[in-house]
């Protein structure tokens, strides 16, 4: 359980450090991902990003568990 939240932990900091290089790819913005704004109010929901990231994640998972 510690290895795995350690690995965990270096996953988001390597995020937070390459987040300027991987907003400029468009990763958050992509075309699927809803986007609501009226007045005084703005929801934003990033489905295509969240289904992609999920595939990445579990194809790293998959090959990393055997």
């Amino acid at each position: 359980m510690q290895k795995t939240l350690i690995i965990i932990g270096l996953l988001i900091l390597a995020i937070g450090i390459l987040w300027p290089v991987l907003s400029k790819l468009g990763i958050g913005r992509l075309p699927g991902d809803l986007h609501l704004q009226r007045d005084g109010f703005s929801f934003y929901f990033p489905i295509t990003t969240m289904i992609i990231v999920s595939v990445i994640l579990t194809l790293i998972f998959r090959f990393w568990g055997k």
